[in-house]
């Protein structure tokens, strides 16, 4: 429901209309399946290009690229690690959206 304030009530969350268009971007960005996989590998340690590439079994330009996706919307952050960086889930939300996500699709799928 859309109230005159220009906020959107959903029973626990409020959120105003900057709110609702960082949410819609942050979801725009999650939306590609390797970056669902590149998630999904994240939420068990951090990882560099390389270990992505081997676990996904796609080129390392497509995995830079959606990493570069991720960083750009706050989903993923990149540390130095000598030659390497090493990627990380910047925080627990994130995780429960694409596990959530997929739970859902394969509970639905079967």
């Amino acid at each position: 429901m859309v109230e005159n304030s220009g906020e959107v009530a959903t029973g626990v969350v409020r959120a105003d209309r900057a709110a609702l268009e960082a949410a819609g971007e942050l979801l725009r960005a999650l939306a590609a399946p390797v970056r669902i996989a590149i998630v999904l590998q994240l939420l068990e340690r951090e990882q560099c290009v390389h270990e992505l590439v081997g676990h996904l079994g796609v080129t390392q330009p497509l995995i830079s690229q959606h990493l570069r996706v991720l960083k750009a919307a706050g989903v993923v952050h990149g540390e130095r690690n000598g030659r390497e960086i090493l990627y990380r889930l910047v925080d627990d939300h994130l995780s429960h959206i694409v596990t959530d996500a997929v739970a859902h699709a394969t509970e639905h799928g079967e």
